[in-house]
């Protein structure tokens, strides 16, 4: 990983940035050996379950609209088969399943549940009529009439998301999170030649990747508000690092000015949505405090010493902090939990005396009970652990065991991780199933680094209408 930029920043400081995650340097080759976790087993969070067939029936258009039913149809089965929750049957030819809905035929071809839907032109807009089918009881479960934009709008692919995560609710009675999107820090070269680094976002299903900042110079650590509509991170750009909030719908963009010396970064927001969590650093040491940035005020001490402490987490009830830190004495971070309101802390990542662990970059599992971090033993590689916070006897879970695996975020549905990886054949940013070990590319041939997953996203006007008239 080329890293000249970070030859700028002062030695304590650059420590710092590193143990804060996202900027991991692994060692050579040649000196990573592998070895196992003390007291992690390999494996899944979760015990794999049924996943029912759920087929996809070309959608119908008519009044003007076909323009929309096949490009929204390409997206959902999509949505669905990335959900991991289904098998899929989809891309069936028109001419073998005819008109209307035959329960006989659908059942034959082992199909569970069936989404239909129609396309209509309405106005400036479609309005797309959707009914999820029960080929086991041969009725129709759910139905709703939905307005959505026309394909050529920027909207358009989320509002169908936002379609998708109803299906999923609809089936399986728990959230989907197709309705999202991933920010994440990115190598680039700078006006000037330099290597920089910038946030791009990127929608769940990989598609509409683009550039939000444009600094040329450092920035990281980006994180979603509560209500997807800002985002804060730590930037170079005025010299040392401080943490900035931008509102992505209106460009409007500020400081966070606590007045006290030192550095800002790594912040997270608190479920309230008002309030930010983050590390100051001052010379070699850093500490965590909060403040309340809707106000512009009341600075609060959480934790500190002589020791970092860096990359806070939120639990979803906002009760509760995880963070890394090197309290036990060492330069080797670990992941602790204490009260949101400081306190003593407890630690969670698996460390064993004598055996080393270099554990960093925690995230809180919107269901309440997990912290994912990534950590190393010795040389090792790093990998992406989940410990269970609730669990007295601490268990922990290696998800990865192939290639480097970093920063890890939960999505909204508890039980995707998207993170930066790297194999023998490249390198970026890759989604896991926690349930079934399933592996895909988001975004290859990027040198991502502290990608955050964003909360469901919403979409003006795709409040379900009623259905009557369907």
């Amino acid at each position: 990983m080329t890293l000249k930029w970070l030859s700028r920043v002062p030695a304590a400081l650059a420590a710092l940035v590193l143990m804060a995650g996202g900027l991991s340097l692994p060692a050579p080759v040649a000196a990573q050996e592998e070895e196992g976790f003390p007291g992690v087993n390999l494996g899944l969070l979760y015990q794999d379950v049924y996943r029912p067939t759920v087929a996809v029936k070309p959608f119908d258009a008519r009044f003007g609209g076909e323009p929309l039913a096949s490009a929204a149809e390409g997206i959902i089965a999509l949505d669905l088969r990335y959900s991991d929750r289904f098998e899929t049957l989809d891309n069936l030819p028109a001419s073998l399943l005819g008109e209307g809905v035959d329960y006989n035929l659908w059942d034959q071809l082992g199909a569970d549940w069936l989404v239909t839907a129609q396309a209509e032109a309405v106005g400036d807009g479609f309005v797309l009529l959707v009914q999820l089918h029960d080929i086991v009881n041969f009725s129709v479960a759910e139905r709703a009439r939905l307005p959505i934009p026309g394909p050529d709008h920027p909207d358009f692919r989320m509002a169908v998301h936002r379609i998708s995560d109803q299906l999923v609710e609809w089936v399986t009675g728990e959230p989907g999170m197709a309705a999202t999107r991933i920010m994440f820090a990115r190598e680039v070269r700078s006006g000037n030649g330099e290597m920089a680094k910038e946030l791009y976002v990127v929608d769940s299903d990989g598609e509409n990747l683009r550039r939000v900042t444009n600094y040329g110079d450092i920035t990281l650590s980006p994180a979603w508000s509560p209500d997807g509509s800002r985002v804060a991170f730590s930037s170079f750009k005025s010299g040392l690092p401080l943490v900035h909030e931008l509102n992505l719908e209106t460009g409007e963009e500020r400081v966070l000015s606590p007045n006290r010396q030192g550095q800002t970064m790594t912040p997270t927001y608190h479920p309230d949505g008002n309030t930010v969590a983050f590390s100051i650093a001052d010379g070699s040491r850093s500490g965590l405090f909060a403040y309340d940035f809707t106000r512009d005020c009341c600075l609060v001490h959480l934790s500190g010493g002589r020791h970092n402490d860096l990359s806070p987490t939120y639990s979803p009830d906002g009760s509760r902090l995880a963070f890394n830190s090197n309290r036990l004495g060492t330069a080797i971070p670990q992941i602790y939990v204490m009260s949101a309101r400081g306190g003593e802390a407890e630690l969670i990542s698996p460390y064993v005396y004598g055996r080393g662990g270099y554990y960093t970059s925690p995230d809180w599992s919107p269901r309440g009970d997990q912290v994912a971090f990534h950590g190393r033993i010795r040389r090792g590689r790093y990998q992406i652990l989940v410990a269970d916070v609730e669990d007295a006897g601490r268990k922990v879970i290696q998800l990865t065991d192939e290639g480097n695996n970093e920063d890890p975020s939960w999505a909204p549905d508890g039980r995707h991780l998207v993170f930066v990886g790297e194999r023998n054949w490249g390198f970026g940013l890759f989604v896991v199933d926690a349930v079934t070990g399933r592996l895909r590319t988001l975004v290859g041939g990027v040198r991502a680094s502290v990608p955050d997953w964003s909360p469901p996203l919403a979409v003006n006007g795709l409040d379900a209408l009623p259905a009557e008239g369907f």
